[in-house]
């Protein structure tokens, strides 16, 4: 997920424009939390990745770049919430957040509806404080 932000991409352009009804409610939905729970304004990220915060990277290989601290694609089969961090960080709230599958660094989810609001916001908390803080070494 290694993009430049793109500064001239409308995020609520984007956002309207999400075809799948859920997919765009969903989308909305997220923009709102990860706007109060980071306390950045949505950027997008390449074509389709709306990110919040930067967090820069260094392999021991030596090589860098930035991503968005958390962020979230609307994609046809189910939104992809990506949190740097990875996902077996957040194990035991993930065992109780509801229908979702994963990726290393993504949560697959259909139907934000489904899950639970307050755990999925605490995921987003940890998530992005442990990207923010310097507690997460990826």
């Amino acid at each position: 997920m290694a993009h430049e932000p793109n500064g001239t991409s409308d995020v609520d352009a984007f956002l309207a424009a999400v075809d799948h009804p859920v997919r765009r409610r969903d989308a909305l939905a997220l923009a709102a939390l990860m706007a109060r729970v980071t306390g950045e304004q949505p950027r997008m990220w390449g074509p389709s990745i709306v990110g919040f915060g930067t967090h820069h990277y260094v392999y021991p290989s030596g090589r860098e770049g930035d991503t968005p601290a958390t962020a979230f694609s609307p994609r046809k089969a189910a939104t992809t919430i990506y949190l740097a961090d990875g996902t077996e960080a957040h194990a035991e709230l993930l065992g109780v957040l509801g229908p979702h599958t994963l990726g290393k660094g993504c949560l697959y989810v259909k139907d934000l509806e489904t899950v639970d609001p307050g755990v999925l916001e605490q995921i987003l908390r940890r998530s992005y404080a442990a990207v923010t803080e310097g507690t997460f070494g990826g």
